[in-house]
């Protein structure tokens, strides 16, 4: 499957690649992939990730998968949500 990024706010696009026949579920993969790119710098802390509906749709999942990658995400401590501000690394 190609991999496609989503656009944030200083046009950076969050690039990930998911893979429907690899052996970890999708959520898990949009939760390593973010993960990693924060740790590494790639992803600046303060820098606003796409909304999930936003997500979702430029990689063809379901917003609900997105959603439990960002709640993990955010119960590991590496994103922050801001209600309608969106979510931040």
């Amino acid at each position: 499957m190609p991999s496609r990024g989503a656009r944030v706010r200083d046009n950076r696009p969050v690039t990930l690649k998911i893979r429907i026949h690899d052996g970890a579920p999708p959520y898990e993969q949009v939760r390593a992939q973010i993960s990693e790119q924060a740790r590494s710098g790639a992803l600046p802390v303060g820098h606003r990730l796409p909304t999930v509906r936003a997500l979702a749709e430029s990689l063809g999942l379901a917003a609900n998968t997105v959603a439990k990658a960002y709640r993990a995400l955010e119960t590991d401590g590496v994103i922050e949500t801001r209600g309608r501000n969106g979510t931040f690394v």
